[in-house]
This record gives structure tokens, C-alpha cells and sequence, in this order.
């Protein structure tokens, strides 16, 4: 919550110095890149309303919790990243048909580049906190972030160029593929913040990490099979069926349970196990198969 709120201050103070250089040259490539950082602003804020929402405990209406909304504000970012670029391409088009001269002053550079350099070291902390908490929400934010810094550096480049070479036509043409680059980051934004909300399972690792140690754990179970997973924000689901001999008792088969369940959240930190227990002549012979 608290790395939320400080990016919305980060957004705002990159917002300011970008929209600065663009005052300062006149660069429609610089604007188009102002632009971008609006969509930074508005992101930062949602991150931390989904956050404050995320976190909320399970409630009757919501047992398993609040955490898709991280998702949701990913989307909502993807959808205005979608929205910027296409806003920066009604502006680059009719400059590309009409090339003006660009004022590159060296002020206005140096002010875009200062910029640039905080939010490279701001993507990064994003993208390190995101990993550890397991946030959707700052990873969707880190990877626009990052995507922004590499936009602004061809951006700077691009200006210079078409300073130096004296084709103007070089800014405009800059923004338009600073459009292209926005649309393909929001694509994949939006597509992997509904694969989130559509219970996209974990990755082939993951799953691989939970088979072994679900083979190792189960002594005295006979296999285990149609195991599935889900992931919703910092929490990942875990379910699968527990085949058992038929005089195993209930205690017994309990004791077996307790274990596997404490040795998945060993390995998936938080995780939320729901096991089946099913009697011999229900085995299928597949899946983890513990004897």
C-alpha cells in the first residue's frame, strides 16, 4: 500500500518534467511521450485503490477474498495504455503530413532525460516489490513503467536526429512508433491480467515443483490425480483428489492431508488447499502415483 502511494507522487513528478521538456521544444515525439506518462498517473492510482481493495479479509459475499481486483486494475491500465497510444497517433499523423522544425534545446532534452532516469529506477523497484509480494497490480505498473523508459530514450534519440539532419519529418514518425510500442505493451497487459481474471493456472514450473512435492509428502496414500490450480493475486489455489486404501481411517487419512497441505505452503507461500479424499477403487493410475 505504501509503495502504491508513493508511485502516484513518482507519476505526478514525471508527468510534470515530461510535459516541461515538451514546452521547451515543441517536440511532438516529447508530447507524445507526455502523454504516456498521463496514463502513468492514472495507473499509480488505481494500483493503490486495488491494493487497499485486495487486502480486505474474505467476506460473506466474497469467501475467497478481494484479491481479482488487482486484476481488474490491470485491465483498466491496459485499456488506457490502448487509449494513449491511440491519441498520440491523431496527434503524430497530421505532424507527419506536415513536418514543422523542432526546437531541441538542450534544457528541454536534459529535463526528459532527468526524468527518464527516475522512472528507470522507480520500473525497477516496482517490478522487485511486484515479484515478492506477488502483486499483479505493481507488476502491471513496473512493466509500463519500464516500457515508458525505453520510449523516452528512442524518443530523445529521435529528436536529436532530426535536429542534427535537419528531417523534420523524424519526430513525427518517432511518435507514431511510440504509439505502436504503447499499443503492443497494452495488448499484452490486457492479456495477461484477463488470463488472471479467467483462472489462468500457475506455470509449468510451479506446478512441476508442486507434483514433487506432493509426491514426497503423501506416505500412506496410494496416488493423487486430477490436480488443479488457479492463481488470484498474492494467492494461489490448489485442489486435487487423495486416493487412500479403503480400511484407512478417517483419522488417518487426515494426518496425510494435514501434511501435504503444510508442505505445499512451505513451498507456495499462502497458498489455499483443498484436497478430496477418495477410497482405493476410485484410483485412476495417473497423476502422482505415490506407490
Amino acid at each position: 500500500m505504501l509503495f502504491a502511494g508513493v508511485g502516484v507522487f513518482v507519476a505526478l513528478g514525471v508527468l510534470a518534467l515530461k510535459f516541461l521538456a515538451y514546452r521547451l521544444t515543441g517536440s511532438v515525439a516529447l508530447y507524445s511521450d507526455a502523454l504516456e506518462s498521463i496514463i502513468n498517473v492514472v495507473a499509480s492510482g488505481a494500483a493503490l485503490v486495488a491494493l487497499y481493495v485486495a487486502q480486505r479479509p474474505a467476506d460473506h459475499n466474497h469467501p475467497y477474498g478481494h484479491t481479482k481486483a488487482e486484476y481488474l486494475s490491470a485491465v483498466a491500465e491496459g485499456v488506457l495504455i490502448v487509449l494513449a497510444a491511440l491519441s498520440i497517433l491523431s496527434v503524430a499523423v497530421p505532424h507527419a503530413l506536415h513536418p514543422r522544425a523542432v526546437e531541441a534545446t538542450a534544457l528541454g532534452l536534459g529535463i526528459n532525460f532527468v526524468a527518464s532516469v527516475i522512472n528507470l529506477v522507480w520500473g525497477v523497484l516496482l517490478m522487485r516489490v511486484g515479484r515478492a509480494s506477488r502483486s499483479p497490480a505493481l507488476l502491471a505498473d513496473g512493466k509500463h513503467v519500464l516500457s515508458d523508459v525505453v520510449t523516452s530514450v528512442g524518443v530523445v534519440l529521435g529528436v536529436v536526429l532530426a535536429k542534427l539532419t535537419g528531417w523534420n519529418v523524424l519526430d513525427p514518425l518517432l511518435a507514431i512508433l511510440v504509439a505502436c510500442n504503447i499499443l503492443w505493451s497494452g495488448w499484452g497487459l490486457l492479456s495477461e491480467s484477463v488470463g488472471g481474471l479467467m483462472d489462468r493456472g500457475v506455470d509449468q514450473l510451479t506446478e512441476k515443483r508442486i507434483r514433487e512435492v506432493m509426491k514426497s509428502h503423501a506416505s500412506g496414500a496410494l496416488e493423487m490425480h486430477d490436480l488443479r490450480t488457479r492463481t488470484s493475486g498474492q494467492i494461489t489455489f490448489v485442489e486435487f483428489h487423495l486416493v487412500v486404501p479403503g480400511d484407512m481411517t478417517v483419522s488417518e487419512s487426515h494426518v496425510i492431508c494435514d501434511r501435504l497441505e503444510d508442505a505445499i505452503r512451505q513451498e507456495l507461500e499462502g497458498a489455499r488447499i483443498s484436497i478430496h479424499v477418495e477410497p482405493q477403487e476410485k484410483a485412476k493410475h495417473e497423476g502422482v502415483l505415490v506407490l
